[in-house]
């Protein structure tokens, strides 16, 4: 049986944690945070990170007066969180078993995790769980069309060439992925699972979710490939 998704990141732990700590290196600081944190609602009771990771977000949050939680099913990655010098709590949990009170929570944030999850509609239906009334969640997503495809003659010979983007197998099927990442002298092997964008809307409406907005988040670069398809997907929805 293949490793979960939840074993492989703990694996990549310590990858992670370099790759998201030096300044300015990952997507976060690029495509992200400005943003997430415009789009994220005032501070309520508690917000909880699910996936946390090594905290990073969970940081911005308390800096904008969030009381934050994180939740991440990786041992390595929960104990970072806590021990940074400006961390906060974290609970090593699973998505599909969050380790909250019933109606506990006003926002719910996963923020490039849930396609990292080895069970979606499990961990939604604990999203709904621990949402109070009107709570709301944050889903910060790799594209589905992104993780469909990938680009052809992206280094061509001829520079004058286009690139094409290309999806490969069925953007309908639901699939197991590995890309493994070199830059600026830095490696990281990102897991994660290719679903159609239905499968997150499904599941949420499964649950009375109601979907209040979906943001595609491409390259500001109108030279780059990646200002033609897009990078990454928001989708803020709200119990009703």
């Amino acid at each position: 049986m293949d490793r979960s998704l939840a074993g492989a990141w703990d694996e990549s732990a310590a990858e992670w944690i370099e790759w998201a700590r030096t300044p300015g290196h990952d997507s976060y600081w690029t495509f992200h945070r400005d943003r997430l944190l415009g789009l994220v609602p005032k501070p309520g009771r508690l917000t909880l990170d699910v996936g946390c990771g090594e905290g990073r977000v969970g940081r911005d949050l308390a800096d904008l007066g969030h009381t934050v939680v994180g939740v991440d099913a990786s041992p390595s990655l929960t104990r970072a969180c806590v021990e940074h010098q400006d961390g906060h709590p974290a609970i090593l949990g699973a998505a599909s078993q969050l380790p909250i009170a019933d109606n506990a929570v006003d926002l719910v944030l996963g923020f490039m995790s849930f396609h990292d999850l080895d069970a979606l509609e499990p961990a939604i239906g604990e999203v709904d769980r621990v949402l109070g009334p009107n709570g709301r969640v944050h889903l910060a997503i790799v594209h589905p069309l992104n993780s469909a495809g990938n680009w052809q003659n992206s280094e061509p010979a001829d520079p004058s060439a286009t690139p094409t983007f290309v999806i490969d197998g069925s953007y309908l099927h639901v699939r197991r992925y590995a890309d493994r990442v070199e830059r600026d002298g830095l490696t990281m092997t990102f897991h994660g699972e290719h679903r159609p964008l239905s499968a997150y809307t499904n599941a949420l409406a499964a649950r009375g979710f109601a979907i209040e907005r979906l943001e595609e988040v491409t390259d500001p670069d109108p030279t780059s490939k990646w200002a033609r398809i897009p990078l990454f997907l928001h989708l803020i929805a709200r119990r009703i």
